[in-house]
């Protein structure tokens, strides 16, 4: 979780010029995308840096263009870009100092001015052979000569940084509390254009989430914490998935593989679906059975546009839910609307409860009384040989991770672990979150 008391550093400039390899060398955490493309960075991504004992919160802007465009995403990333340099107590100006002074950087310098923002002027890619012969063109731009920066090498980063903290002067690390943590991260996940952004706004309650009618908008993990009563919740949107073989571009590649990063880092997942295609595709029971039964996560299925689904449709999609029961039964499901915000209101609300049930503790007389009583009305025999539990102790929550001692390991598989799971389920409320069973010998 970035603090909100600290000052604000925004890196700023036109596209591709290195604004992204820039953050990733300055901030402490977090990540941006790096590609050789135009407009890979769209949503601002934010981190926390600290440098001779001064913090301030660093955020990558999206590239910046002033010229008109019937592009909405490109409209939207230069109104968060623009919406952050107000905000922002410092702006890091990024040239190309390969390309020299073009009229794009002199428009975006006259915005700069008008701001009143205290700005540094860097010329990025200063490594380039023939790239100091550009330099003092940069000096037109009226901030003064620019730092030389090669962020590819880390050139120039710690005469940057000395530069931005003397700008800043006042927060001293010293002066602030310990930055806080979340209690914890929960992930949107889902295919492309199925409304993860716009739920992240309705929950957020503003516009921080580019959002637009075309799949692909969100390319990066976009971070955001939200408070429930006293909680903090880290809420983070992600890239579309689409199935493995579907993904040829390296850029979404790499998308995807921020993606499953997040999912790695979270404690709860809503995988969002969409209720108007009537179904619910191959690749979403992939990421629905490899989050919960792989990787141990906590999850909900959110099913959105709910309002544009006719009766047939949300009939047709209980079915094929209905086909995954076993599966289903186990995960909370919840029909919204970003559009219209039907039952928005209850996301939060629900992901709190589901944090609860997974942190829920049983004592070990309780679980193995539990399973030996459920034995003894319903033997279960492998090979001839009767099943037994001697005892039960848990041994982790998230997931929740229960350890047996029996009398015959290797007699025990999912089956069997599954009869547990089903009795263990039945008494407690465990709805949404993974349980776990290992089988050893012993008393």
């Amino acid at each position: 979780m970035v603090r909100t008391d600290l000052s604000i550093v925004a890196l700023f400039g036109r596209t591709n010029v290195g604004k992204s390899t820039i953050f990733n060398r300055l901030a402490d955490d977090g990540k941006s995308l790096v590609f050789e493309r135009e407009g890979v960075t769209r949503d601002p991504i934010k981190g926390l840096a600290s440098w001779q004992g001064c913090s301030f919160r660093l955020i990558d802007t999206g590239g910046v263009s002033l010229r008109k465009t019937n592009d909405p995403i490109l409209a939207c990333a230069r109104e968060q870009a623009l919406f952050v340099l107000n905000a922002a107590s410092v702006a890091i100006f990024v040239c190309d100092s390969t390309v020299g002074l073009l009229d794009e950087d002199r428009e975006l310098a006259r915005v700069l001015h008008r701001s009143g923002t205290p700005v540094i002027l860097v010329a990025n890619k200063a490594d380039v052979r023939g790239a100091a012969e550009q330099l003092h063109e940069f000096e037109r731009l009226g901030f003064g000569t620019p730092f030389e920066v090669s962020a590819v090498h880390s050139r120039g980063i710690s005469e940057l940084l000395d530069a931005t903290v003397a700008l800043l002067g006042t927060t001293r690390s010293d002066d602030v509390s310990p930055v806080e943590q979340p209690h914890y991260r929960t992930v949107i996940l889902g295919k492309p254009n199925v409304g993860k952004s716009s739920l992240a706004n309705l929950l957020l309650k503003q516009e921080r989430h580019i959002v637009a009618d075309q799949p692909g908008t969100t390319r990066e993990p976009v971070k955001e914490t939200l408070r429930f009563y006293k909680e903090g919740i880290e809420l983070v949107d992600t890239p579309g998935i689409r199935r493995k073989r579907g993904v040829t571009d390296p850029l979404e590649k790499m998308m995807v593989t921020g993606a499953m990063s997040a999912l790695a880092e979270a404690d709860i997942v809503l995988l969002m679906i969409d209720a108007s295609e009537g179904q619910i595709a191959d690749q979403e029971l992939k990421l629905a059975y490899y989050a919960f039964q792989d990787k141990g996560k906590a999850l909900v299925l959110l099913v959105n546009k709910w309002d544009l689904a006719d009766e047939y449709t949300k009939e047709r999609l209980n079915i094929t839910l209905d086909e995954h029961k076993h599966f289903f039964s186990k995960v909370p499901r919840l029909s919204i609307s970003c559009k219209t915000g039907e039952n928005s209101g209850k996301v939060v609300p629900l992901v709190q409860e589901i944090w609860e049930r997974s942190r829920q503790q049983f004592g070990g007389a309780e679980l193995t009384y539990l399973f030996q009583e459920a034995l003894q009305h319903k033997p279960l025999y492998r090979s001839g040989t009767m099943l037994r539990v001697k005892s039960a102790k848990q041994r982790s929550t998230g997931p929740i991770n229960i350890e047996l001692r029996v009398n015959a390991p290797r007699f025990w598989g999912p089956t069997q672990f599954g009869f547990l799971e089903n009795i263990l389920r039945r008494k407690f409320d465990l709805l949404g979150v993974p349980v776990r069973f290992t089988a050893m010998s012993g008393r």
